[in-house]
């Protein structure tokens, strides 16, 4: 499986950024590919930022999200969205989309496919 990240870039804080990720080589139907986006800043753990389930009627956020992001998928392209609003300087990181047949795994940062990451700077 194969996933591609791209969107990411420099912003001030307050503004906005649309990640997108195209998914492909996957020997599941799409629809059966839970999808995730994680992000990773320097000397920091890995977070899940928010998670969409196959048919994309079941998502959820990080804490730190508090109704900023939102995710979506679209199941006829074989994508998925990250739409960041309000970005403040702590959102800056790497963010990684990643999927799993499996919504349990990633709920629990253990997806099995991963992307190569794309970086969010936010500055003030």
């Amino acid at each position: 499986v194969q996933l591609v990240e791209s969107g990411g870039g420099a912003v001030q804080t307050g503004g906005s950024l649309r990640l997108s990720c195209v998914i492909s080589g996957s020997r599941f139907s799409f629809e059966d590919l839970a999808l995730g986006w994680f992000r990773q800043a320097p000397e920091k753990e890995r977070e899940l930022v928010s998670w969409i389930s196959g048919q994309g009627n079941i998502y959820g956020y990080g804490d730190f999200v508090k109704g900023r992001f939102t995710i979506s998928r679209d199941n006829a392209k074989g994508t998925v969205s990250l739409e960041m609003n309000s970005l403040k300087i702590e959102d800056t990181a790497v963010y990684y989309c990643a999927g799993d047949s499996s919504l349990k795994r990633v709920q629990d940062k253990r997806p099995r496919y991963w992307g190569q990451g794309t970086q969010v700077t936010v500055s003030s």
